[in-house]
């Protein structure tokens, strides 16, 4: 059976290492969507203007806003 070449990066000196994939920082307010966390926001008005955006292009959809610090939940409407 022939052996398959390994793949290497040549190293090159001054190159700095790819960075990894870092999770975002949450806010206090997150938008959830259908149960889903879609964004975090640090004011209330942000969150609940992208939320009521979400809500007239999507009627359907329940889209909340919860506060991390309080644990209290708001529904987005129309």
């Amino acid at each position: 059976m022939l052996a398959r070449p390994t793949l290497t990066r040549p190293v090159q000196d001054g190159v700095s290492k790819p960075k990894t994939q870092t999770r975002p920082t949450e806010e206090r307010f997150l938008l959830r969507v259908d149960g889903q966390i879609k964004r975090s926001f640090s004011s209330k008005e942000q969150a609940v203007t992208a939320g009521a955006v979400i809500k007239k292009v999507y009627p359907v959809v329940m889209v909340t806003i919860v506060d991390t610090a309080d644990g209290t939940i708001e529904v987005v409407k129309a």
